[in-house]
Parts: C-alpha cells; sequence; structure tokens
C-alpha cells in the first residue's frame, strides 16, 4: 500500500483509499442514461455515460468507503458509506452532485433500495444484522428489522409488498440438520419476517435481484456439500455455484440450480440482475471472470413443470434433484468471460450489461444482443499493475477460482473475505471422518500453529497446503507468498457491541469476570500481542478441555483468538454453539473451558457481552 494516505477497513481488509478504487455495486439512472458505481476503496462514486461509454466523473465521499449506490425516479442518488472505526452514513446526492442531505447509520450500511414508489429507501446494516429503511425525502429513520446474519442485498418482490434481503452466512449450529443461510422476507405491511433457509450447504450469498414485474427473485451463493471429505473436486464434490428462485408474490422458495458445468466450475457468483424486458437473467462469476446469461421464461417454465411433477423428454426430475443437476441449465445459458478480475457489481442499461471489475478498477461492457463479441472495458482509474502489490494480488488470488483445478472454489469460498463460511469440513489433515469448522485468517500469521488440532506449524505451511489439497493445482511460490501478504493484511472490523467506540457497562463487567473469576485469561491471553501490538487473547497453545467428542474424545485443540469473534459463530471446533453465551453454558458441561459453572445469567451476559466486543 502507498504511504501517506488514509486506509479502510471495512470488510476488514486494509485498502489504501486513493491507491485503487474497487468498483463494486452499481446503480443505473432512472432515465438509464448513467452508471453509478460504488468505489469501496476509492471513497467516491464514479459516474458513467452510457451511451458514450465513457466515465464522466466522480463525487468524492471523503473518509468514507462506498458500499452501495442507488438511483431515485427524480434523479436523487443515495450512496451508503463506512468509515475505518465501524461508523457510517448514508448520503444522499442531487443528479449534479450536490450534497442534499447525510445522516449516520453504524454496523456497516450497504445495499440501498428504494421502494418502488420511491417514498422508502431501505439499506441493509451488516453487522448490525438488521434491514432499516429510512424516509427517502429527509434520510428521517422510520423501521428496522432483525435479520439472522450479515445482510448484504436487497430486493423487493411484487408490488413491492414484500422485503428480500440475502443474508451473507449460516446463522445456526454447524451440526444442525440444515446448516444454511437464509433469506428473510419482510412483509412491509405488517412487519412480520420469515427467514427462509436456502438448501443445505448454502452459504456465500452475494447477489439478489427481481424480475421486474417482481414475480421471481433470484439469489446467487456458494452450495457447500461438507456432508463429504475433502478428497477431490470434480463434479462439485466440495463446492458449486447456485442460484435460488423465489416467489416474489408469496416469498415461497421455488428452487434452486447450479451455476456450473460438469467439469467446469462457475467458482463465486455474486452480482444478479434482471433485464429490464424480463427475459434474461445475468450473474457475476467473481471467482471465473465471466458472466453467465440465463434465459429466464425458460428456466421458470422448466421449474414449474418439475414442481408440477410433469415428465417430458427434458425435464424428467424431482425437486430434490435439480440442486444437484450439474446439465440442467445448459441448454439456455451462455457463460461469457470478461477480461478483467473480480466482476462482482452488474447492471444492465442501453442495451449493454456492465460487470465492475474489483480488482482491475474497470467496467466490463458486454452488448447484450451481441454476447459473442468481447466485452469492452471502462477504465475507471489508473492501469492497475497487481505485480507491483503483493497485498492486492494476494487478495485477487484468494478470490480467484481460476487457479483451482476445474474452476470450482477460491480460498473465498469457505474464507468469504478471510474468515469462516459457517460450515464444518472434513479435511484429511488430521483424518477422516472428524468434521471442523472453517477457521477465521485473522490474526494468524501471529498465532500458530495452524488448523484446530494444530496440524500446520505456521499461516506460510497452512497456505501451500491449501494450494495443493483443497485447490488440487501446483502454483508458483510467488503465488503463495502473495496470499501471505493477504493474510497479513487483515484487520479486524470494530465490534459493533461497542458504544461509541468504547466497552458498555455490561462489557465491562465482562471483562472484570473475564480476567478474574471466569479464569478466561488463563488460556485466552489479554497482553498477547502481534508484532504492531494487535491484542491476540490466545496463549497460542494446545488444550483438552474435554469438548472433543466421537474419534475427538481427549484430544486438545488450538485456543483461537478471541479478537472479532463477535463475526465468528458458530463455536467450538464442531460448531456447536451458536453463541458466546452457549459457549459459557451448555457448551461447557465440566467447567474445564473457563470456570463459568457458577456463574449468574447477569454474569454470563456481561462476560457474553465483553467477549463480543473485542
Amino acid at each position: 500500500m502507498k504511504k501517506g494516505i488514509f486506509s479502510v477497513f471495512v470488510l476488514g481488509i486494509a485498502v489504501s483509499a486513493s491507491a485503487y478504487v474497487g468498483p463494486e455495486a452499481l446503480a443505473v439512472s432512472h432515465d438509464g442514461k448513467t452508471l453509478y458505481a460504488a468505489g469501496l476503496d476509492s471513497g467516491s462514486v464514479i459516474l458513467v455515460d452510457v451511451a458514450g461509454l465513457r466515465m464522466t466523473g466522480a463525487w468524492k465521499l471523503g473518509n468514507l468507503s462506498a458500499t452501495g449506490v442507488a438511483a431515485g425516479r427524480d434523479g436523487a442518488v443515495f450512496v451508503t458509506a463506512a468509515s475505518k472505526d465501524g461508523s457510517g452514513n448514508i448520503l444522499k446526492f442531487a443528479a449534479d452532485g450536490k450534497s442534499l442531505a447525510s445522516v449516520p447509520c453504524a454496523a456497516t450500511p450497504m445495499a440501498p433500495a428504494l421502494s418502488p414508489d420511491g417514498k422508502t429507501l431501505y439499506v441493509a446494516r451488516r453487522y448490525a444484522n438488521k434491514v432499516a429503511a429510512f424516509d427517502a425525502a429527509t434520510l428521517r429513520p422510520l423501521a428496522a428489522y432483525a435479520v439472522p446474519r450479515e445482510p448484504v442485498a436487497l430486493a423487493f418482490g411484487k408490488d413491492g409488498r414484500l422485503l428480500f434481503a440475502a443474508n451473507l452466512l449460516p446463522a445456526g449450529r454447524a451440526l444442525d440438520d440444515v446448516v444454511s443461510s437464509a433469506v428473510s422476507v419482510i412483509d412491509l405491511k405488517t412487519g412480520k419476517v420469515t427467514n427462509v433457509l436456502l438448501a443445505n450447504g448454502a452459504s456465500g450469498v452475494r447477489g439478489i435481484a427481481a424480475s421486474p414485474d417482481g414475480a421471481r427473485v433470484y439469489v446467487t451463493h456458494t452450495l457447500g456439500r461438507y456432508q463429504l471429505p475433502c478428497t477431490q473436486l470434480e463434479r462439485g464434490w466440495m463446492n458449486t455455484s447456485a442460484m435460488t428462485v423465489f416467489d416474489g408474490a408469496t416469498g415461497a422458495r421455488i428452487n434452486t440450480v447450479l451455476l456450473d458445468d460438469a467439469d467446469l466450475g462457475a467458482a463465486n457468483p455474486w452480482g444478479v440482475c434482471v433485464t429490464p424486458d424480463g427475459k434474461r437473467i445475468v450473474i457475476n462469476h467473481a471467482g471465473t471472470r465471466e458472466i453467465s446469461l440465463i434465459d429466464a421464461a425458460v428456466l421458470n417454465e422448466r421449474l414449474s413443470r418439475v414442481a408440477a411433477g410433469e415428465a417430458a423428454t427434458d425435464v424428467s426430475k424431482t425437486p430434490d434433484d435439480v440442486p444437484n443437476d450439474l446439465s440442467f441449465l445448459v441448454p439456455f445459458r451462455r457463460r461469457i468471460k470478461l477480461p478483467g478480475d473480480g466482476p462482482r457489481g452488474i447492471a444492465v442499461a442501453g442495451g449493454f450489461v456492465f460487470s465492475s471489475l474489483y480488482f482491475a478498477d474497470e467496467l466490463a461492457v458486454v452488448e447484450l444482443e451481441k454476447p459473442g463479441i468481447p466485452a469492452k472495458t471502462i477504465a475507471l482509474g489508473p492501469k492497475v499493475d497487481l505485480s507491483k502489490d503483493r497485498v492486492r494480488r494476494g487478495e485477487m488470488l484468494w478470490n480467484d477460482g481460476t487457479m483451482c483445478f476445474q474452476q470450482w472454489q477460491s480460498c473465498a469460498s469457505c474464507h468469504p473475505e478471510g474468515r469462516s463460511d459457517a460450515l464444518n469440513w472434513d479435511q484429511l489433515n488430521d483424518g477422516i471422518g472428524n468434521p471442523k469448522q472453517s477457521k477465521s485468517m485473522l490474526y494468524s500469521p501471529f498465532t500458530p500453529p495452524m488448523m484446530v488440532k494444530g496440524v500446520r506449524p505456521d499461516f506460510h505451511a497452512a497456505n501451500r497446503k491449501g494450494i495443493r489439497f483443497i485447490q488440487f493445482v501446483v502454483r508458483p511460490e510467488a503465488d503463495a507468498e502473495c496470499l501471505d501478504a493477504f493474510v497479513l493484511s487483515l484487520a479486524p472490523v470494530p465490534s459493533p457491541y461497542l458504544v461509541n467506540g468504547a466497552l458498555s457497562d455490561s462489557a465491562k463487567r465482562g471483562q472484570a469476570l473475564f480476567n478474574g473469576k471466569a479464569e478466561c485469561a488463563m488460556c485466552h491471553d489479554p497482553d498477547a500481542k502481534g508484532p504492531k501490538g494487535e491484542l491476540l487473547f490466545t496463549d497460542k497453545a494446545m488444550h483438552e478441555m474435554g469438548l472433543g467428542v466421537g474419534n475427538e474424545k481427549e484430544s486438545a485443540f488450538d485456543t483461537p483468538t478471541l479478537t472479532e469473534c463477535w463475526r465468528t459463530a458458530p463455536y467450538l471446533y464442531d460448531g456447536r454453539c451458536r453463541t458466546i453465551e452457549e459457549v459459557l453454558t451448555t457448551g461447557n458441561p465440566d467447567n474445564r473451558h473457563g470456570n463459568t459453572k457458577g456463574l449468574t445469567k447477569e454474569e454470563i451476559r456481561d462476560l457474553a457481552e465483553y467477549v463480543r466486543s473485542l
């Protein structure tokens, strides 16, 4: 990173606010003439002329990172933004860039969405696990709806009565019968929230979009086959890429289709949109540098026939077959390669598909009616040369499914933004038949050994073994060094449980218990620090705490850092505990994992509040 310029840590990755643009979310003006791109890293909104296919300007947001953008009917533009300390803002601009309003909105606001009548703005407050409503004219807060875990995208169903919120990660225990992210269906008339689980293994939910009439809602995500040991990748053995279809009028889940081909994965689907005429669904594949064009009418007709159990030469499946069928989309889907890395946000305007190339600082442009013509690009900043920045190139490789055998997955498939997908995986580095949680990589360079059982001596070894035995490829040492640099750059997002950046009164009482009566500090050392003073909260040792079950009985496990553990549920090595309170109570039956047996309910609450504040 360049020196002398501020950095932001919106998603837990240190990015220089002027070194890169990092275009992500896209929005089209109501008249279809202007495309707005949110620069996640540059702290700006970039304006692009749709007809001329050229950048025309940028609005700077100061020390804020643009996390989302939406355009109103009256020409107003709404921007969500976040800052280094975890706070955020919702900003309203006139079409000429004049600032009209700004209100605070903490916990990384993102994915602004205007109601069909233009009167209400809805925003996903990612780390608060809420969707908030604001008066679009004044930005006055109106309501808030609790959702399960990290909402990152919003879309309206039929007539705007239902609001669909895509939650990034599963919120339950990893030992539940079904472990998957949920789509929250919010009835805006009654305020009722219904959380609809996706197919078992769904995680990494990134995109959501509705058809123009709101009749169908489409959600993109990864579908992890966590029930299988990690012995191979062929035919999506570990991870597949998927889209789930919802009924926009009722909120019911219709079915899930795979976006991969039989021998070629389409890793890490991200943004999704539907063309204005409703004929095609367009999806970005962030891991494979391509888009998918899907015939919406054929898709929905085939899914309807499957649901009705109709026999046909091309449809002879049950609803349960479809999420496992790598050929379902083949007759009516086209995959198109893009000329740059990291396609994320997607939009259609003026007969073009626009895809934000996060790592190239460009927009890819595909002519919708001539998809065979190579995509054009629109530069949004200086030409990017990742060979001169190991951290940025490492982040790109972390998200790059093309470096994997048959493109099935990337590091980010199981470790989104360097954290965990909340699933248990049966890796072979410590035997077979003993699945464990994928761990957050935050501070892993400073807390060896690696893996839950400490089978890797350090993060250098873990990254290289991951390339060989999870990606199933051999790569140059330079790639592994870039991955190392990226992991070293990971920084914690400030806890949303802090109050004005400080511990609450409850957390302060919990801190005293942590260091004293509960004896947590014996293993989670509050004085342990990394090379730059990072607070690690671990003694870096293995301990047998009576937590192992089955063939892990009497096993010792690595003591993880507690920093940012508010974000890494479920807990314990097999994800058996959904909350910190469970870790301190039902997850500690023998009172060996801290002295918590005699704590009152109030003390448990205070202790958990402190741990969540780290």
